[in-house]
């Protein structure tokens, strides 16, 4: 009897803590089923449920989690709606239906909204608008239609990402000049959406994040101011009418080729080449089989004379492989030309080139990171290279080229050597071999109709060469660190082999803020990055490697480190979710060594930097797992 008063003094204290709670998840999993099933709704509260985190000082729910969980229909009202403390909600990558709940407004301290993946539908209603706490929303993937409000948004003044692409919005795109940290946006595809893009948009985001839509101006093609009254005029026009204007013009299209060609033919004469020897005498198209529209100019000035250093091309493979004296690597000056380029190992099989060969390149945008645009060039002799645009340089000359020759004297199996630079005035460039394989970003990350499958095997390799590619960096002397560790800056040859690049370049240039989640939680500066952080980094590579997820992406999507991600569903005993799905394929079961790397992964990310094994350490343990 008196246990029994007991038990009814329980439940009457937890009540008003959890009944609500319960009760708006319990009409949740009775509506979208899926792996809410497997919650144990005879516990006394929500809290130990699969996804569901609570407050331990307020005994709410705070985060609701169940991204990919097999959920079906649409989300009830009463049911997340009266869950008024929620923080974060991620029901993305299901099969829900259905609106937007109008209920979700009593969630006034939202802050991370990630619907992404599903089939809702309907307008974005105007509840969602005063959840003004929103950081990051992404409902991506869906149905969703409608105008986008323009006074609803500028609400949220506290937006950081808002991704928005593959709905069927319409009408014109919202000026969002109040967002002023608005850093992440994307609203491609979404055919319906017409007019000019924002100033507050356009001048701040790529075309990237306005492609498949009917919109224009900005990083677009111009508007046509005339487009829309020549639109309107041709609904007067007859049918006859319009038809002259379309031969007229077909007309007046075929002349004007017809005049390219006579003047080409007798450009051709006087020159005394024939068009069929262009190809071969001075072609503007390159050997490679690949040619991107995108020309990009360097504006790179002239300068003094072109150097170029040799150096020995014995391939030094020891683990533990000593710097080549400087000596050796100025063994063999030659002196020619005008244009400042700079080159290192010709002997090794690499075929130095003019700066002006190299303006007149083609060159591919392959991305835009901490210390500078990378570029791939395709050269008119069918040489490519790959080629670093640093940005915000702040060393003198003398002690960026002496940092030059330091760079280039570092040779190992596993570093990808520096080839040659060119220091100007307004320009600092640094060029690398071009690997057939890219990085190991591009790999993972890649768009999935091309992403190339990566066994366990092939990411272990990867692992153990990446690792010993640092290690050798942090032999070098106690003070010697990478400084810039992502998984773009691992590139592969064409067996997989890793290859780290850009090493040292963060004490060229100014510090700059954290933002790409590589960076360990210690760093203040850039320019002065530990051999611990270095091992943060790696082992940030690592979990990359293993879950197949992009740490930035992790961060917009979830709202936490990616690390601290793979804890709580580690500690949740899910560790099978950890795993990239693509590595999975192969095993029915976990392979007890993806296991073992995960926690060397884990133990690299430990916050304190104290906590953190070597690079030594951790490479010898990644070589006693996948050796």
């Amino acid at each position: 009897m008196v246990s029994y008063f007991l038990f009814l003094s329980l439940l009457h204290f937890l009540s008003p803590v959890f009944s609500d709670d319960r009760l708006a998840l319990l009409r949740l999993q009775s509506a979208v089923r899926g792996r809410t099933l497997q919650w144990n709704t005879t516990s006394a509260t929500p809290c130990s449920w699969e996804g569901v985190k609570c407050d331990t000082t307020t005994n709410r729910v705070v985060s609701l989690r169940l991204p990919g969980d097999g959920l079906t229909g649409q989300l009830p009202p009463y049911s997340i709606g009266n869950l008024t403390e929620l923080r974060a909600l991620s029901l993305r990558d299901n099969s829900l239906s259905g609106p937007i709940p109008s209920d979700l407004s009593s969630c006034t301290h939202l802050q991370d909204l990630h619907l992404q993946g599903n089939n809702l539908s309907g307008e974005i209603p105007t509840g969602f608008f005063a959840l003004t706490e929103l950081a990051r929303v992404n409902l991506a993937g869906n149905r969703f239609s409608g105008a986008l409000s323009t006074s609803g948004f500028n609400g949220l003044i506290k937006l950081t990402t808002l991704y928005l692409e593959n709905n069927q919005f319409a009408g014109p795109l919202p000026d969002l000049n109040r967002l002023l940290h608005l850093t992440n946006f994307n609203v491609s595809f979404n055919g319906l959406l017409t007019g000019s893009i924002p100033s507050s948009l356009g001048t701040t985001h790529s075309s990237r994040s306005f492609l498949g839509t009917s919109l224009c101006s900005g990083p677009l093609v111009p508007c046509s101011n005339s487009s829309s009254n020549n639109n309107n005029n041709n609904n007067n026009l007859s049918g006859g009418a319009i038809a002259g204007i379309a031969i007229g013009s077909m007309v007046v299209l075929v002349l004007v080729f017809v005049l390219i060609f006579i003047s080409w033919r007798k450009y051709t004469t006087i020159n005394g080449t024939s068009p069929s020897e262009m190809t071969s005498k001075g072609s503007p198209l390159p050997f490679s089989p690949v040619k991107p529209p995108e020309r990009q100019s360097w504006n790179v000035p002239q300068s003094s004379s072109i150097v170029v250093v040799e150096e020995d091309s014995r391939s030094d493979s020891s683990f533990s492989s000593d710097i080549r004296a400087k000596e050796r690597l100025r063994a063999a000056i030659k002196n020619g030309g005008n244009d400042g380029l700079v080159f290192f190992g010709e002997e090794d099989g690499f075929e130095g080139f003019g700066l002006q060969e190299l303006l007149r390149a083609s060159a591919q945008v392959m991305g835009k990171g901490t210390v500078g645009s990378t570029y791939k060039a395709y050269l008119d002799s069918g040489v490519e290279v790959i080629v670093k645009r640093l940005k915000n340089v702040c060393v003198s000359e003398k002690e960026f080229k002496d940092k030059m020759e330091e760079f280039a004297s570092l040779v190992h199996e596993n570093l990808e050597p520096l080839r040659g630079y060119f220091y100007g005035r307004d320009e600092k460039l640094l060029i690398y071999d071009s690997l057939s394989n890219g990085s190991l970003s591009s790999l993972l990350h890649g768009d999935r109709n091309n992403k190339r499958q990566l066994s366990w095997e092939t990411r272990a390799k990867i692992a153990l060469g990446a690792a010993s590619g640092f290690n050798y960096l942090h032999s070098v002397n106690s003070g010697t660190a990478h400084g810039n560790i992502n998984s773009s800056n691992v590139f592969l040859t064409d067996n997989l082999e890793a290859r780290v690049s850009e090493f040292g370049l963060t004490e060229l240039v100014s510090s700059v803020p954290n933002s790409n989640g590589y960076r360990a939680p210690e760093v203040n500066d850039s320019r002065k990055i530990s051999q611990k952080a270095d091992v943060y980094s790696f082992g940030i590579v690592l979990l990359e490697l293993l879950t197949g997820k992009a740490p930035d992406h992790v961060l917009t999507e979830e709202g936490i480190e990616l690390p601290n991600w793979v804890n709580s569903v580690v500690q949740e005993k899910w560790t099978i979710e950890v795993f990239d799905p693509d590595l999975l394929v192969e095993y029915e079961n976990l392979d007890e060594k993806m296991v073992h790397l995960l926690h060397i992964a884990i133990t690299c990310t430990a916050l304190l930097p104290d906590k953190r094994p070597s690079m030594l350490e951790v490479t010898q343990r990644i070589r006693e797992i996948c050796g």
